[in-house]
């Protein structure tokens, strides 16, 4: 890579987002190396990504069979971490622990080259939480996508102040190379612009159906009523997949500890994470 030109990018973690994020990028023209841990792992992403052809071609304007044929021949699909790094870019999408992006990053700084920029897709963590682990502050920032992100394209990019401004200038032009409208943060805000909206939303959803307030379907009614919301928050919820709203409660204390707790005994401890397990608030063909 020279002049901080992206052509090539990693994904490290191919669940629900981590799979979107890789096709996406791949159905807008860059080769894609899709990582996981377990060739189980990969198998699963093989899966997500035929069906994600499926949803292109019913729901992506100008998607055809060839257009869909040639995203999924970009993506190439490993476990070897040392494989991953030698992208332009890596954007890492594993699970919201800390000390997992932490460890993640310090694998991978001792093994991409120096020119590699390091992205963290994490829903609340601050960038400068993990920076100083990847060896490489200047050129590690935030690229934050929304769910469904064809769709709902936002990517919000998010600097520390050690982010060399070239490096986050490249990292907006790559957002709008692959059909993303960017939103560049000023400076660091734990849950960016859209979980900061989001998140105090979906807790308060769960806080309602912890305690008994309403029903499910009666919360997420009431919001899609009165606001002309296409979904409520816990439907909303679903699709994320509830492991990832647990590991954000878990970060807190008090009442979201005790949310966290509800959700796990509930759902999580079952097999109720959401969509992708036919189960989560509701149930799934």
């Amino acid at each position: 890579m020279t002049d901080n030109k992206i052509t090539t990018v990693a994904v490290l973690g191919t669940g629900v987002l981590g799979a979107q994020i890789a096709f996406q990028t791949a159905y807008r023209g860059f080769p894609v190396t899709a990582y996981d841990i377990s060739d189980e792992a990969l198998e699963g992403a093989r899966e997500r990504f035929i069906r994600l052809g499926h949803t292109y071609a019913a729901e992506v304007e100008g998607a055809t069979p060839d257009t869909i044929e040639a995203a999924q021949a970009r993506l190439h699909l490993t476990t070897d971490l040392a494989v991953a790094a030698q992208a332009d870019l890596v954007i890492e999408a594993v699970p919201e622990v800390l000390d997992l992006k932490r460890s993640t990053f310090e694998k991978l700084g001792a093994l991409a080259p120096a020119s590699t920029i390091f992205a963290t897709n994490s829903s609340t963590l601050l960038p400068s939480q993990i920076s100083d682990a990847s060896g490489r502050p200047g050129r590690f920032l935030a690229l934050h996508f929304a769910n469904r992100v064809w769709q709902f394209n936002t990517a919000e990019v998010m600097g520390t102040p050690e982010t060399d401004p070239a490096v986050f200038d490249e990292v907006v032009r790559f957002a709008t190379d692959i059909g993303m409208v960017p939103i560049e943060l000023h400076k660091e805000k734990a849950g960016y612009v859209l979980n900061s909206l989001l998140v105090p939303l979906l807790n308060s959803a769960i806080a309602l159906a912890a305690g008994g307030y309403a029903e499910v379907d009666d919360i997420d009614r009431t919001w899609r009523i009165a606001t002309g919301a296409p979904l409520g928050p816990l439907q909303i919820l679903d699709i994320i997949g509830l492991t990832t709203p647990y590991n954000i409660l878990t970060h807190g204390s008090g009442a979201d500890a005790e949310l966290a707790l509800w959700l796990k005994e509930n759902y999580i401890d079952k097999g109720q994470l959401g969509v992708a397990t036919g189960q989560g608030f509701y149930s799934y063909a």
